[in-house]
């Protein structure tokens, strides 16, 4: 910690890299929320589209606010990493320069946190824009009140932008780690959990997420399957009595398991290139079941040949 913390400030850490579709709106967003105690630190990650000197400009006008840090096309976890470095507020959140919150966002998540002495507050999304999933507005479940470290390896409970925490609890589990680069936050809310269970919920949907297509880490399936397992196992290893109470099977299946999960799920979509090597990493970790041979063998022939079969399957059924 190399800042002052100020009393009640939260610190909102946005990496920004190509976004000039965005930005300003992004900035406007944090900078305009119904909370007034925020600064917002934005490290640039190279741009090369004119998003440095948006942001530029508009630090001119929030100088009191606003500060810009650079690195060199590192992305956006090791961004969020110098944003902590210089961060001065009690209270961290982040939010990517293409997302965008609620106007009353922070004041929700803060009063929540606040009132229930909590370490976190966390609250609903939904998924917007072109080429994602869409889907309707989410709340997730009171993780507090349910086994939490059952839903955590479920899946991640929580997109970046969806959480307010203090800058105490950051500190203690040591930022982001750099080990598994395409689910960092979901490792990031494994180790928070495994460092404390004081959470609460907003049951509001207050953050969104913008689907462009422009090269986001969530468009790479199979490497954020991956990553996750892993990111499971790490937890798994670290906090043994948080999952005392889950057999052994429901451990393979929350782990191993999902590769065959997520493989199928990418098969069904004819997803071909994530279905591929999920179902490799599916036979190599032994998680499979006799009848999945028919579709995880045929994986193991080069990728032409794979998708040549899928799409003579196809042919076959009508």
């Amino acid at each position: 910690m190399t800042e002052p913390i100020i009393p009640g400030c939260v610190s909102v850490i946005m990496p920004c890299y190509n976004a000039v579709p965005f930005v300003a709106e992004a900035v406007s967003c944090v900078l305009g929320q119904s909370y007034g105690n925020v600064e917002l630190i934005v490290v640039d990650d190279g741009s090369t589209d004119g998003s440095r000197e948006i942001l530029e400009g508009l630090v001119q006008t929030h100088k009191q606010r606003m500060r810009i840090f650079s690195q060199d096309r590192r992305g956006p976890f090791p961004a969020r990493n110098l944003g902590l470095k210089h961060a001065k507020g009690e209270f961290v959140a982040f939010l990517d320069a293409d997302d965008y919150w609620t106007p009353d966002c922070l004041e929700k998540l803060h009063a929540a946190l606040n009132g229930q002495q909590a370490d976190l507050a966390y609250c609903g999304w939904q998924n917007v824009g072109q080429g994602g999933p869409g889907g309707e507005p989410y709340v997730p479940p009171e993780y507090e009140k349910a086994d939490a470290a059952r839903a955590f390896l479920q899946s991640c409970p929580w997109p970046i932008h969806a959480a307010l925490t203090r800058r105490s609890v950051i500190d203690a589990v040591g930022g982001f780690s750099l080990r598994r680069f395409s689910a960092m936050d979901y490792d990031l809310w494994l180790r928070i959990l495994g460092h404390t269970r004081a959470l609460v919920r907003v049951p509001e949907v207050l953050a969104f997420y913008r689907w462009h297509g422009q090269g986001q880490i969530s468009s790479r399936k199979w490497q954020q399957v991956m990553d996750a397992m892993e990111a499971r196992r790490n937890f798994i290893q670290q906090h043994a009595d948080l999952v005392a109470h889950l057999p052994p099977q429901d451990l393979k299946e929350l782990t191993q398991g999902q590769l065959r999960k997520e493989g199928y799920r990418a098969y069904w979509k004819r997803d071909l290139h994530n279905a591929q090597k999920l179902f490799r990493a599916t036979l190599i970790s032994g998680a499979w079941r006799p009848a999945d041979l028919r579709y995880l063998v045929p994986a193991l022939l080069p990728s032409a040949i794979f998708r040549k079969l899928v799409q003579l399957s196809d042919r076959s059924r009508g």
